[in-house]
């Protein structure tokens, strides 16, 4: 539920604004003025609440609203109880984002946890260090000697920015965050405990065992990049490592050195890649999937949860299992591995 302690609404906004503001069609014109000041989920609604429907299985959901307003597909629209205000829209989940992000913008980027502003005393930056007016370093914070900080940007307590590191205007690094041996865009987002640019996992046998590789690259991180809390992205061996404009990283992910990740990229959580994959624009990975070293994924592929990657990925493909493979040839050999059980179970019966 939306607590008014932790997130107030900006405003209240009426059906007809909704409806101007998302391209939505207001399906009765009487009801532009009904008063939306919160969201919540379908099936839990509210007073003042804006919900949304959609997907066949959800259905059934709308005749037992209790919100002030719904988005919903066209053919739902005549579904809703009366005097809820019906918002017909083709993509109601993205509607309903949008409306969102205006009623409560303190939840879609994130601030201050203390509410300074300017620089803390209780920051340390040194001297040689460049923070633009208009940025926000939280007390514990600590820069770099040569690093740079944008304007607008919020340094949170505790984060630590290493060394001649850039980071760019607008952006957020969260509780407990190190960044070192990084040039960072603007608009990034990088929460708490996350580590960027820390040595890659690079060794070689020696004579007593293992010795290490020197990591003498960087990280890249382009412009609109999010990094979930206690994601790690390992700096490069000899190249960079390097995340593209717009990708979304979940908590818990492992980027190792040399890894080169395109534009618009969604990756869940409790994934890793090995060092040296190359990584499309638009691809999608779900939760623990895992990349073996030097692949690469072609744009736009989609890769299921809980897959293990040993061979390149054609652009566009779906694939998934352990190995990996084409979801359409996965799918065969679990159907016929069911059969087989079940052949196999009956014949045990009869015997």
């Amino acid at each position: 539920m939306t607590d008014p302690v932790f997130f107030a609404p900006s405003r209240r906004y009426t059906a007809g604004e909704v409806a101007n503001l998302t391209g939505a069609n207001l399906v009765d014109s009487s009801q532009a003025d009904i008063a939306i000041e919160a969201l919540a989920p379908a099936n839990e609604g509210g007073e003042g609440a804006l919900v949304f429907v959609d997907g066949k299985r959800n259905f059934a959901l709308m005749q037992s609203l209790k919100a002030a307003a719904v988005l919903c597909p066209a053919d739902f629209a005549n579904r809703a109880p009366q005097g809820i205000a019906v918002l017909v829209h083709p993509r109601p989940q993205q509607a309903f984002a949008m409306v969102g992000r205006l009623l409560f913008p303190q939840a879609s980027t994130p601030g201050p946890m203390t509410g300074e502003t300017g620089i803390s005393p209780q920051a340390h930056i040194d001297p040689s260090a460049q923070v633009e007016t208009g940025a926000i370093v939280e007390a514990g914070a600590v820069i770099g000697p040569g690093a740079s900080i944008g304007a607008g940007t919020v340094i949170a307590p505790h984060a630590v920015i290493g060394r001649s590191c850039k980071i760019g205007r607008d952006g957020y690094v969260g509780p407990g965050a190190s960044i070192q041996y990084a040039l960072i865009g603007n608009r990034v987002i990088i929460h708490g405990g996350a580590r960027i640019g820390q040595d890659g996992f690079g060794f070689v046998g020696g004579a007593k065992g293992p010795e290490r590789v020197p990591q003498i690259g960087r990280v890249i991180i382009q412009d609109d990049v999010e990094i979930g809390s206690n994601s790690t992205v390992d700096r490069g061996a000899m190249s960079d490592t390097v995340i593209g404009q717009g990708t979304k990283i979940d908590n818990l992910v492992q980027i190792a050195h040399n890894v080169r990740i395109g534009r618009n990229c969604i990756i869940a959580g409790l994934s890793g890649i090995s060092g040296s994959v190359v990584v499309g624009d638009n691809v999608t990975m779900g939760g623990g999937v895992g990349l073996a070293d030097h692949l690469t994924i072609g744009p736009g592929a989609k890769l299921a949860a809980r897959s293990g990657f040993m061979s390149n990925v054609p652009a566009g493909e779906v694939w998934g299992g352990y190995p990996a493979q084409p979801m359409a040839e996965a799918m065969r050999e679990i159907a016929m591995l069911r059969r087989l059980a079940r052949t196999r179970k009956q014949g045990d019966g009869n015997g």
